[in-house]
């Protein structure tokens, strides 16, 4: 039977069943890895060693890891500190953002070519480490938190994408808002903003998901112990393999191993979590963004 749509013969029985059979590897690759680190984070030691260090299916499940974790020490403090920042971070980006792309769009701005350029080069070019360092160390900003979200506060591929949906607004809209006397602040938080809940959620996503996985300006920036995010605590017990110790003297420990998975879990969720309830919004934002530039 020939498809009327595109003209074609539908797939043949084989060719769907290969289909269906690479699908199904492609989705256990992806899987098993979360199943085998969510696994183990509740398996006890007896299991991880016969195991071989990873467990898929626990015996006896115990969220013994997790409450060690959670018992009021560094991981704790440190989740505070990552939710904070992301907060924080992605809601400062959003404004700047689409500030930012808002005055590049509007024909007539000042210096919008010359800082249209400026934005692109940033595409291409970087600083790099040690001007970057130096930047903030004469800012004063060593061992603060504005040192973990100033630098990633924009970005040039966020500017670009906000930029172009703001191009793509017809222009008897904003003509109307000023016919009705908006001033250009008015037609930003009135008229644009609720026209581009997409591409402010995909602005949004990007900007919290780099927030929340951000570590290495940490390492440069903040010497205090007590002031790093979740992700370098991360790196710290599972990188580098230090072990996680109790607050407690002679408190009973779960196993190193579990309580470096459960650490890893409690990194995972948040944007586990949130990406459902962005994802209409993520791939309507990105192609909407993408259409005109």
């Amino acid at each position: 039977m020939v498809n009327l749509i595109s003209g074609t013969a539908p797939p043949s029985t084989p060719v769907r069943g290969l289909k269906g059979v690479v699908l199904i590897v492609a989705c256990a690759l992806v899987l098993v890895p979360f199943l085998a680190v969510l696994s183990t984070s509740l398996a006890d030691q007896q299991q991880i060693t016969s195991s071989g260090g990873y467990v898929l299916f626990p015996h006896d499940p115990s969220f013994a890891a997790y409450e060690a974790i959670f018992r009021g020490g560094v991981v704790t403090r440190a989740t505070i500190v990552s939710v904070l920042l992301t907060v924080v971070g992605s809601g400062l980006s959003i404004v700047v953002v689409v500030s930012i792309a808002y005055s590049l769009s509007r024909p007539g701005t000042w210096g919008q070519r010359p800082l249209l350029f400026i934005v692109l080069f940033t595409l291409l070019f970087s600083a790099g480490i040690i001007p970057n360092y130096l930047l903030i160390k004469e800012l004063g900003l060593i061992d603060s938190y504005w040192a973990l979200i100033l630098p990633g506060l924009t970005s040039a591929f966020q500017i670009i994408i906000v930029r172009a949906f703001f191009l793509d607004v017809p222009a008897e809209i904003i003509d109307a808002a000023r016919i009705d006397g908006a001033n250009e602040l008015q037609i930003l938080t009135r008229v644009m903003l609720p026209l581009s809940k997409a591409v402010v959620a995909v602005v949004g996503l990007f900007s919290a998901v780099g927030y929340w996985n951000a570590y290495f300006n940490a390492i440069l920036y903040i010497n205090s112990p007590e002031k790093w995010p979740l992700q370098l605590v991360l790196r710290t017990y599972v990188v580098d393999n230090t072990q996680v110790g109790g607050d407690l003297p002679g408190e009973v420990m779960p196993p190193q191993q579990s309580l470096q998975m459960a650490i890893l879990v409690v990194s995972l969720v948040p944007i586990c979590l949130v990406y459902p309830f962005l994802q209409k919004h993520f791939a309507k934002g990105v192609v909407l963004g993408a259409v005109k530039g």
